[in-house]
């Protein structure tokens, strides 16, 4: 039967010799085994024991309480417990990284952040809104929900379309008119990458536009200036209009 003195526990368990003569002090794990000299020994059910209380304590459980529900939990519930606290902390830890990422896409769109945007990510898991889903069946939410830039991604769609939304705004900026020939090259990668995310549901990509085009508190979508949407439409029907010129 194999058996552990307390500096093998605390050097395999990463617990320190002090924590563990405390527990013994408290009543809380004491070893199985006394030689007659007075040296201790911990067997596997007393390391068993020690995971328990190891994995309740990651819960913020105090040792009291610990104590008190040690002989009423079995493993089992234990583990299923720790699980359902990792899950919490997982969907915790994704929210903040979304809302970072968020932050970083924003950043980069705007080239400034409110406070006002920074605390509202701070205190809200899911940062932006969803209610442009109500304007859409079932089918076509599901497939725009995995299809849409989103800004808490760091994928190549978001990105291009940030990048295609940051060049709008240099031209706005520089007061380049839509009908020139960056507006025009804007337009044609636009229709290219629009082209793509909906994969070619013409009626689908209008009927986003069109919810795309209203305020930010009804749509729930990314706020985006009159300014720009304005500036989109334009440049695009340049050139659909100089493509139906040269056919």
């Amino acid at each position: 039967m194999n058996r552990w003195t307390t500096g093998q526990v605390s050097k395999q368990r990463n617990i320190s010799v002090r924590t563990l003569r405390y527990y013994d002090q408290i009543g809380l794990l004491t070893p199985s085994y006394k030689e007659d000299n007075g040296r201790r020994y911990y067997s596997e059910e007393d390391l068993f024991t020690l995971e328990k209380i190891t994995l309740l304590k990651s819960l913020s459980l105090p040792l009291e309480d610990i104590q008190n529900v040690m002989d009423k939990l079995s493993f089992r519930h234990i583990l299923i417990a720790h699980h359902n606290h990792l899950q919490e902390q997982l969907t915790s830890l994704q929210g903040s990284i979304a809302n970072t990422t968020s932050l970083i896409n924003m950043i980069d769109l705007e080239g400034t952040l409110s406070w006002d945007r920074v605390c509202h990510l701070v205190h809200n898991v899911q940062p932006i809104s969803k209610q442009w889903i109500d304007y859409f069946n079932d089918d076509e939410s599901a497939f725009l929900q995995n299809a849409l830039p989103n800004l808490n991604s760091n994928d190549q769609t978001t990105q291009q379309y940030a990048s295609l939304l940051r060049r709008i705004e240099w031209c706005i900026q520089q007061s380049v008119p839509p009908e020139s020939d960056e507006g025009y090259n804007i337009a044609c990668e636009l229709m290219k990458l629009s082209h793509e995310t909906f994969n070619g549901d013409e009626k689908l990509m209008e009927k986003f536009w069109e919810v795309r085009k209203l305020p930010t508190l009804e749509s729930g979508l990314y706020p985006i200036s009159d300014e720009v949407l304005n500036f989109v439409e334009i440049s695009i029907a340049h050139v659909q209009e100089k493509g139906t010129r040269q056919k």
